[in-house]
C-alpha cells in the first residue's frame, strides 16, 4: 500500500536503526524503481536473506524521488534522476562486498 513521504522516511530510518544496527548513511544505497524485486535482488545482487534491505511504495514517482533525495542529502549512495513515471518504489540496502552499486537503468 502506498504511503506518504514522511511515513516512508520514518519507517526506513527506524528499520536501519533497529534492524540494521544503524551505521553511517554512507553505508547504504537508496534508489527508486518500478520493479523492486528485479532492481534490488537481480541488478544490485542484494541477498534476500540475512541482509539489511527495505522498500516502500510511495503515492507517485514525485514522492518517491522526494524520499530518495532526502536520503541522498543525508549521505546515502545512489544517484537521483533514475527511473520513470512508474518508479514509485523506494528501496534502501546496506552496501556490502557482494552488492553491486553501479548498475545501468534499462
Amino acid at each position: 500500500m502506498a504511503k506518504d513521504v514522511q511515513i516512508i522516511i520514518e519507517e526506513i530510518t527506524d528499520h536501519l536503526i533497529n534492524y540494521c544496527s544503524g551505521g553511517n548513511y554512507s553505508d547504504y544505497y537508496v534508489g527508486i524503481t518500478k520493479n523492486v524485486g528485479d532492481r534490488l535482488f537481480s541488478d544490485h545482487r542484494v541477498p534476500i536473506e540475512n541482509h539489511c534491505w527495505i522498500w516502500r511504495e510511495a503515492n507517485n514517482d514525485t514522492e518517491a524521488r522526494e524520499v530518495e533525495k532526502h536520503f541522498l542529502d543525508k549521505g546515502m549512495k545512489g544517484g537521483g534522476g533514475g527511473g520513470d513515471k512508474e518508479s514509485v518504489f523506494v528501496y534502501v540496502y546496506k552496501i556490502s562486498r557482494i552488492t553491486v552499486e553501479s548498475v545501468s537503468y534499462n
